[in-house]
């Protein structure tokens, strides 16, 4: 596993946390990075900040594309896991120019393939899919994360 995918990963154990305890991703980033510091476990992937930060900061729009365009699903009925997925996929889809589209969808399928359920895999590369799809016809503004 590369080390984007285990940021990947990490990022999403940590707004997965957030999400299901109705926190602030920033918080529980800051007390992953204080618990690791404190175990005396080598620091964080500069990637894990950037994604929790990146899908903080673009929350309220990613959330407005899946429901948009999810078929049958508002976000609040999907798996908490498959929201954070998505969130992350919609992310680097929509706003990290150094990930490839493809990239940002085969993560988010491999992610959705290990951790969630035997349906989640085709929802994810269906709703990235059509959101990838219609990228060019959407107004997105640049990424205050990674300024």
């Amino acid at each position: 596993m590369s080390a984007r995918s285990k940021a990947r990963k990490r990022a999403l154990d940590i707004l997965y946390e957030a999400d299901v305890r109705g926190t602030d991703p920033a918080a529980v980033l800051e007390a992953t990075r204080q618990r690791r510091l404190d175990e005396g476990q080598a620091a964080m992937n500069a990637y894990v900040t950037e994604v929790v930060e990146g899908v903080t900061a673009h929350r309220e729009r990613i959330d407005e594309l899946l429901g948009s365009y999810s078929t049958g699903w508002s976000i609040e009925r999907m798996p908490a896991v498959d929201r954070a997925i998505l969130r992350i996929g919609a992310y680097e889809l929509m706003w990290a120019e150094q990930v490839p589209d493809a990239v940002a969808i085969s993560e988010a399928v491999a992610l959705a393939t290990d951790l969630s359920t035997d349906e989640s895999p085709s929802f994810v590369n269906g709703l990235l899919g059509r959101l990838m799809e219609v990228k060019p016809t959407l107004a997105l503004g640049a990424d205050p994360a990674v300024s």
